[in-house]
């Protein structure tokens, strides 16, 4: 099975570029272009944003995501398929009460946050089209609730999109999830959107436009506690922004600001963004590995604590980085203990997420050895090393 490097090789030579122009139209050094390709280095996602950005493919073309994790995520992901083709135009159904519907939305939040992204996705097709019948047959005050919940809901479905890999699904989201929040009662809505089309495009390695919608979000936010973590949150979207494109100076201005909001907010998921004191922690050591120093990653990485209460989705995202930031020390054994930390605390977005795939492959590049701890988590996330 072909890896990140072996990809980037192919596609690279299909475009007719060599390493160095690769390299330089990117802003990468050809010993990292080289690196990737042989699998010395495991590839970071800003590089294969960028790499995918010179060679006109998406970066799935690169990773190879969406993964294959059997039929009743393909059952799930073909429901909201068809729920997003309608968009505006969405099949109606008997919504019940609004905080029936306001209890459902929150049971799939609860599943999202619990890595349980299919069953999330199962479950909202039937949910939306409830909020669809809500909004037709309500007014006034209890109107604009519905379409703040119906806002909420497509925002779900995009991160449950993107975090399955299934990016194209992501897009016909956030335009629904962008056309709803107007009519929204809470007018973070649509910043919330934004923020979230403004992650797409950094992830398609679309800095400025991410940035300027991140920008946006911040001078938006005011002074109350949502509006703190509304501004917190989009600079954390701001800092890994920056360091996709390898400036470590304003990533770190944003993680600067984000944890002195984080000091006056504490702990909270309003808007489900967990943002607080740990998350702030959490994104300053991906941008050390992205933009830093991958070394100092490591070593502080490494050192995370965090309560019971912690969402599992973040803390596992936190152990991927810390194990691509051993890989790159170095420190293969290390790395797949962190991989193997990641796959306890969220298996499922573990099991989905490319970074892991990546990273494993370096590190049987780099150990030159099949050992059984290796080939086990090899077979447990259903590839081939």
């Amino acid at each position: 099975m072909a890896n990140v490097g072996q990809r980037i090789a192919a596609e690279r030579k299909m475009a007719g570029l060599g390493q160095q122009q690769l390299a330089n139209k990117a802003n990468y050094s050809l010993s990292m272009i080289k690196a990737v390709e042989q699998g010395r280095e495991p590839a970071s996602t800003g590089l294969i944003s960028a790499v995918a950005k010179v060679l006109r493919i998406t970066p799935e073309q690169l990773t190879g995501a969406p993964y294959d994790d059997g039929k009743p995520l393909s059952d799930a992901v073909n429901n909201l398929s068809v729920l997003l083709t309608e968009g505006r135009y969405a099949r109606a159904t008997e919504p019940g009460t609004l905080a029936e519907i306001e209890a459902d939305l929150e049971a799939a939040q609860q599943l999202y946050r619990n890595d349980r992204t299919r069953q999330t996705i199962e479950v909202l097709p039937a949910l939306i089209r409830r909020i669809h019948g809500a909004v037709r047959e309500l007014s006034g005050d209890e109107k604009a609730h519905a379409y703040t919940l119906l806002t909420s809901a497509y925002v779900l479905a995009e991160w449950s999109a993107r975090r399955t890999g299934h990016l194209l699904l992501a897009l016909p989201a956030l335009d629904l999830a962008d056309g709803y929040a107007p009519l929204a009662a809470d007018p973070n809505y649509g910043a919330f959107s934004a923020l979230a089309r403004a992650r797409v495009l950094t992830h398609y390695g679309e800095s400025e436009v991410a940035g300027q919608l991140i920008s946006s979000a911040i001078d938006s936010s005011d002074s109350s506690r949502e509006g703190m973590v509304m501004a917190g949150y989009s600079h954390l979207a701001g800092a890994i922004n920056e360091a996709r494109k390898l400036d470590y100076s304003n990533a770190s201005a944003h993680i600067q600001a984000a944890r002195e909001l984080a000091t006056h907010t504490g702990e909270t998921d309003i808007y489900m963004t967990a943002f607080g004191p740990l998350n702030v922690e959490i994104h300053a050591h991906a941008i050390e590995l992205e933009a830093g120093d991958p070394n100092r990653a490591a070593l502080e990485g490494a050192k995370l604590t965090h309560g019971p209460d912690a969402p599992p989705t973040r803390i596992a995202h936190h152990w991927q980085d810390n194990a691509r930031a051993w890989l790159m020390s170095g420190k293969p054994d290390k790395a797949l203990v962190a991989l193997n930390k990641a796959r306890i605390a969220a298996p499922q977005q573990t099991r989905l997420h490319p970074s892991v795939r990546e990273t494993l492959h370096g590190i049987a590049v780099a150990e030159k050895r099949r050992t059984e701890t290796l080939a086990g988590f090899a077979s447990w996330l259903g590839t081939s090393i």
